[in-house]
């Protein structure tokens, strides 16, 4: 009876730790994750799902995780876990800062943000501290999130969590540069991405300010701001009809591409 409470007890200490190894790259990845990291969601249900992610890469990460536990001395790996779980969810977080870019840049290129200012309860979607949004930001994200969770990105994210540990060994220090290049590409990648969506409405506002100038320029009695305001704000919101569905195919496009292969470094 001894010896089997023994080895319970041993397991039960060899599940709690490797648990909690995999919580430590988990925590960081899921609290800026899309969808999951959202600042309107609750921080416990943020716990819970951290939790589950743990528990499902539990059977698969046994074996690598195993040796960790004889290290001895002060463990600086964890640090190393939690700093490689946030640049990680830092990666995925660019694809939602890409539509917040790509919604305030359309905003302002088609004066949509004056009509239809920021929402300050629905900026909690696209913004980690909740601030106020352009209304076609805090749809584009919407929009965003949602195609995610219908493409199932929860399984998509336990692989690249697996990918991860694959890339990066647990508790080995991450190469310095690596990050650096990685980040650095994603960065550029999140830019090029909004402006690609936003592409249609910075050319649409273009083309309005110079046919306005000529206008004025022709007939400068005429007040052609009052008469051209309600024409721009009506192909504004056309024009949103119009591209929206096309820039998410984009911006779900540019996801799928990561996903399927998170770790390579644009030239």
């Amino acid at each position: 009876m001894n010896e089997a409470l023994t080895q319970l007890l041993q397991a039960s200490q060899d599940a709690l730790f490797l648990g909690f190894v995999i919580l430590l790259r988990v925590g960081g990845l899921v609290g800026l994750a899309p969808g999951f990291g959202e600042s309107t969601l609750p921080a416990r249900i943020k716990t819970v799902v951290a939790l589950g992610f743990a528990v499902l890469l539990m059977p698969a990460m046994a074996s690598e995780l195993a040796p960790l536990r004889a290290r001895t001395g002060v463990p600086l790996w964890m640090l190393f876990e939690i700093v490689t779980g946030v640049f990680l969810g830092l990666g995925l977080r660019a694809f939602i800062f890409a539509l917040q870019v790509a919604g305030t840049v359309a905003a302002q290129a088609t004066s949509l943000s004056q009509l239809l200012g920021g929402m300050g309860g629905m900026g909690g979607m696209g913004g980690m501290g909740g601030e106020p949004q352009p209304a076609i930001g805090n749809l584009l994200v919407v929009a965003g999130v949602a195609l995610l969770m219908q493409m199932g990105f929860h399984v998509h994210l336990a692989e690249f969590i697996l990918g991860s540990y694959r890339v990066i060994p647990a508790g080995a220090l991450p190469d310095a540069q690596s990050f650096q290049d990685w980040g650095l590409a994603g960065i550029t990648k999140a830019f090029s991405l909004a402006f690609m969506i936003a592409a249609p409405f910075v050319m649409t506002g273009l083309i309005y300010n110079v046919a306005l100038g000529a206008i004025n320029r022709a007939m400068p009695q005429l007040m052609v701001a009052f008469v051209g305001a309600p024409a721009l704000t009506a192909g504004g919101l056309m024009l949103l009809a119009i591209t929206l569905p096309g820039g998410i195919i984009v911006w779900r496009e540019a996801v799928i591409a990561f996903l399927l292969n998170p770790f390579t470094v644009a030239p």
